[in-house]
Order: C-alpha cells, then structure tokens, then sequence
C-alpha cells in the first residue's frame, strides 16, 4: 500500500491540501475574525458579569430586610408578653422605640443595620389595640428602606 503523500499550495489564503490525488481545502482564520471573536466574547463577559454584581446587590437588599423585619418580630414579641393593660401606655412612653444605638445595647444584643430605626405605635379600637411596628435603615447608598409589622391585639 503507498503512503499518502502531502503537498502544501497556498491560493488566496486558503491552504490547499492533496493527499492521495484528492483536494482538501482549509481556510485558516484571519485577524479580523480573531478580533471579532474576542470582541463578542467581552461582551457576553460583561453582561455576566453584570448579571453576578446585581444579583450580588439583591442578596444583599434581601438579607437586609430579612434582617429588619426580625428586628420587628423581637419587639413584637416583647409587646405580645406584656400584659395588655399596659402596652398602650409603654407604647406611648417610647419604650419600643429603639434606633441602631440602642439595638446594639443590653437587652437587645442585636446586630444592627446602616441608620436602623424602630418606630412603634400603639391606637386603641374598642377593646383591641392596632400595634404597627415601622422599621426604617439605609442600604449601601444611601437609599432609605423601610418595612411595617401590623397586628390587632384582643384582651380577652
């Protein structure tokens, strides 16, 4: 059996191939093509990586308000084992209203938020009392977040 032989011709820019008496034809790719390529691929890599840094920046809003409305849930918690004769005038002493400061400090031990600040108020309807907890903190730039526990307390 005889080896393939291999001759080489170059034609505008095309490599011509023979082996055995058949023609193979094989373009090599250009400059331009290459810069194109790297071009499109720089572009899908930043929109990845766009796409990573705002789901970055959602987590983190995401933990942040998980955070905030815990904060809420704990001095909810401290209304709800107070007995029911005395959450409205508590309430109106400010004893829940808390700020980062005080979050921080005894009794609480609580890690706090950018400038967190926890706003309750207590009406009375009848026999039930409307307790609405605001919760407020600003996120990395300075925007101010804010969230609301409601609940209807019944003495019974």
């Amino acid at each position: 059996m005889q080896k393939p032989r291999l001759l080489l011709g170059k034609k505008n820019n095309i490599k011509l191939i023979f082996t055995d008496g058949k023609k193979y034809m094989k373009k090599s790719m250009t400059i331009a093509e290459v810069l194109l390529a790297a071009i499109f691929l720089a572009v899908v890599l930043s929109g990845i990586l766009m796409l990573f840094v705002n789901c970055m920046l959602l987590n983190e809003a995401n933990r942040n308000s998980t955070v905030a409305i815990t904060h809420a849930q704990y001095v909810m918690e401290e209304i709800r084992s107070t007995s029911f004769t005395s959450i409205q005038a508590i309430a109106n002493n400010g004893t829940w209203d808390l700020n980062a400061i005080e979050l921080a400090a005894s009794p609480y031990n609580l890690a706090v938020l950018n400038v967190e600040i926890i706003d309750t108020t207590v009406t009375s309807v009848g026999n039930l009392l409307d307790v609405a907890i605001d919760i407020s903190w600003e996120d990395r730039r300075g925007r101010v977040r804010s969230d609301q526990l409601r609940t209807q307390i019944a003495d019974y």
